[in-house]
């Protein structure tokens, strides 16, 4: 199998002090031991391109490949690593991702207002995550700039600009491809699909293109911004989802929602001239006249089960 379990750990400023560990699942190549010291698995903050907030990214092979970190965890859970316990609970995980969509983040930026063609080392640059240089030594990223941007190239230095219209055509491609692995995984996106568990119910279980093509958008959008997103769906010509009929007004409930309460008080014994009165007064209830045909002779009320005990004085 590709993909790995391996341990991570950080040591702490004091050598006596514990360290800091995590599990994680990656590909072996990410955690070969690398030929220099500085070439090593780099795990940082980067922004995130559909959030804008910062989130965990890993550089490995002398930042040539990127990968995004995702942590899996339950509340209350350890591991048990050795004679020791991890008391992190989570499970990493590190999955391939395209460079390009982190730094059309930067570009889509970068081409708000009168844009210019400019050097990529001068688009993304980022104070606040400043090692989002990083993504500029990832493999092939230059040569694949030219899905996002026009180019202009004075001497040997490359300019860029960006394109939203190749931009769309280049997103378009991925969308395509995630439908591709979605068919051939038989991963369920139709209407019978049941929250996250993938149970198809039988009403509408085969799945439409045009279900396969809205799903696919949605995780491609996971790592676009979101006015990209809505450019890119009408791109796509994905019809608006029809709007839930309204349901039926609710029938009068013949109950109240409040509680019911005794207008008796039933903890109280009922003798003859009680019910004499009553029958005065207008026809007894149903459980008055049960209560009247049995014997209390002996019987505690209700009440006196919850009346304070009184202290024996020794």
């Amino acid at each position: 199998h590709p993909y790995h379990l391996t341990m991570l750990s950080r040591k702490k400023c004091t050598a006596d002090a514990p360290r800091d560990q995590w599990l994680l699942i990656a590909k072996e190549s990410v955690t070969e031991l690398p030929k220099k010291n500085d070439d090593g698995p780099l795990f940082t903050r980067l922004r995130n391109p559909s959030t804008g907030e910062g989130a965990l990214y890993l550089f490995a092979n002398s930042a040539q490949q990127l990968f995004e970190v995702k942590a899996f965890r339950e509340e209350y859970h350890s591991w048990f690593i050795g004679q020791t316990v991890q008391h992190d609970g989570r499970l990493l995980y590190a999955t391939p991702l395209d460079p390009l969509f982190l730094v059309l983040y930067y570009l889509v930026k970068a081409g708000q207002g009168q844009a210019k063609f400019q050097p990529v080392e001068q688009v993304v640059v980022d104070e606040e995550f400043p090692t989002c240089t990083m993504l500029i030594k990832c493999t092939r990223l230059q040569k694949s700039l030219h899905h996002l941007t026009d180019e202009k190239e004075i001497g040997t230095k490359k300019f860029y600009k960006y394109s939203k219209e190749k931009t769309l055509k280049w997103l378009q491609k991925k969308v395509d491809q995630t439908i591709k692995i979605l068919k051939n995984s038989n991963v369920c996106v139709g209407g019978g699909v049941q929250s996250a568990t993938f149970i198809r119910s039988k009403q509408g279980s085969e799945a439409k293109e045009e279900d396969y093509l809205r799903y696919a958008h949605g995780l491609i959008s996971e790592y676009i911004p979101q006015d990209l997103s809505e450019d890119l769906s009408k791109y796509l010509n994905i019809p608006e989802l029809a709007s839930a009929a309204p349901e039926p007004p609710t029938k009068k409930r013949k109950l109240s929602d409040g509680p019911v309460e005794a207008k008796e008080d039933y903890s109280k014994p009922l003798n003859k001239d009680d019910v004499k009165n009553n029958k005065s007064s207008g026809k007894m209830t149903a459980a008055q006249k049960s209560l009247a045909k049995v014997d209390k002779t002996g019987m505690k009320t209700i009440s006196s089960f919850f009346s304070p005990k009184t202290k024996v004085v020794k």
